[in-house]
């Protein structure tokens, strides 16, 4: 990257630790597979940095309750890679949700999948061995993390480690990351998550979906089909006085009486998502104010894909507390709140 860019002072790092041992860096961009975000950012803010993470920032409930917790703790700076909140579209329509133009909000509808993509269900299966690297090539230790060992196969370090439960979080996480994130911060509820989890389409690839309740009785549907054709990471806001729709592309979509309120964004316009979303990070960096996606909103956003990810995977409806991360009665699924990491890495 340092020679594209013209000059040959780009360092790399085996150790991750050799770069957080740098007194001259104030903040890090981590792009890694979903496996090492949380032990990553939280070892770089404990290494007095701020962070920017690439979604999803969670592999667990557990990870994401440590995450927030330590930057809270130690006031570091924390944006998740959940770029759309700073995409004009989906500020447009979260701002009609949040002004009353709604009137009162009824239900939520978040896209995650697709499931004919990343159905909700990983796969614990393995991959076929196939001979180690040189460590130069690849470190397979070290590219596996705090993941349990699994023999090297050379499709997962080119890009096809999703799907595997070890990896990732299935359809709900992927894309549910950046669309129950949308949600709540729509309805100001960055610091909850649902109470109740039921999920629906058990048995098939597609279409299924996770219907979820707030304890303020707002619905939240996730689902991967029944919407418009707008692009993806659909969101639909339902309230007593209309509706509202958007995606990736930049249409918005509304009931008759708000049509006048809500034109379409420029597809380019819509693209700067990315860029403001880093221009908001850095901003935030300089003036040590909070980011659109701050650890808390990152932290409960995930919380709620990850209970619904169980609630899936046991098939059966869910009770959960948000305020102490548990489930109501279910032993099983509170033993899925959080993994096992592989020796030495601990959070």
């Amino acid at each position: 990257m340092g020679r594209e860019a013209g000059h040959g002072d780009c360092a790399m790092y085996a150790d991750q630790f050799e770069l957080l041992s740098r007194g001259d860096i104030d903040a890090v961009l981590i792009a890694t597979g979903d496996r090492w975000h949380t032990l990553l950012s939280i070892q770089a803010a404990k290494a007095g940095m701020d962070v920017f993470c690439e979604k999803p920032c969670s592999m667990t409930i557990a990870e994401s309750r440590a995450l927030a917790d330590t930057f809270q703790r130690l006031g570091r700076i924390y944006q998740a890679g959940t770029q759309r909140r700073n995409g004009s579209n989906f500020e447009l329509a979260a701002n009609l949700a949040r002004n009353g133009r709604l009137g009162q909000l009824q239900t939520l509808h978040a896209q995650v999948g697709p499931g004919d993509r990343w159905p909700p269900i990983t796969t614990f299966d393995w991959l076929p061995a196939e001979p180690e690297p040189p460590n130069d090539v690849c470190d397979w230790d070290r590219w596996l993390g705090p993941c349990p060992w699994r023999p090297f196969n050379s499709q997962y370090i080119r890009g096809r480690w999703r799907g595997y439960f070890d990896f990732h979080g299935g359809g709900i996480l992927e894309w549910g990351s950046h669309t129950v994130d949308l949600c709540q911060w729509a309805a100001g509820l960055d610091e909850t998550a649902p109470v109740e989890y039921e999920p629906r389409g058990m048995g098939s690839d597609t279409p299924y979906s996770i219907h979820c309740r707030y304890a303020n009785g707002l619905q939240l549907v996730m689902r991967d089909s029944d919407f418009l054709d707008l692009g993806s990471c659909h969101i639909r806001f339902e309230g007593s006085e209309g509706w509202v729709e958007t995606a990736d592309g930049g249409r918005i979509e509304t009931s008759e009486n708000l049509r006048n309120e809500s034109p379409d964004v420029p597809r380019e316009v819509a693209r700067a998502a990315t860029a403001n979303h880093v221009r908001d990070f850095l901003d935030c960096v300089k003036s040590r104010k909070t980011p659109r996606s701050n650890y808390l909103a990152a932290c409960q956003a995930h919380v709620a894909c990850h209970a619904a990810y169980i609630a899936f995977q046991l098939g059966r409806s869910l009770t959960f507390d948000p305020a102490r991360d548990t489930f109501e009665g279910d032993e099983m699924a509170n033993r899925m709140r959080s993994r096992a990491m592989r020796e030495p890495w601990k959070i």
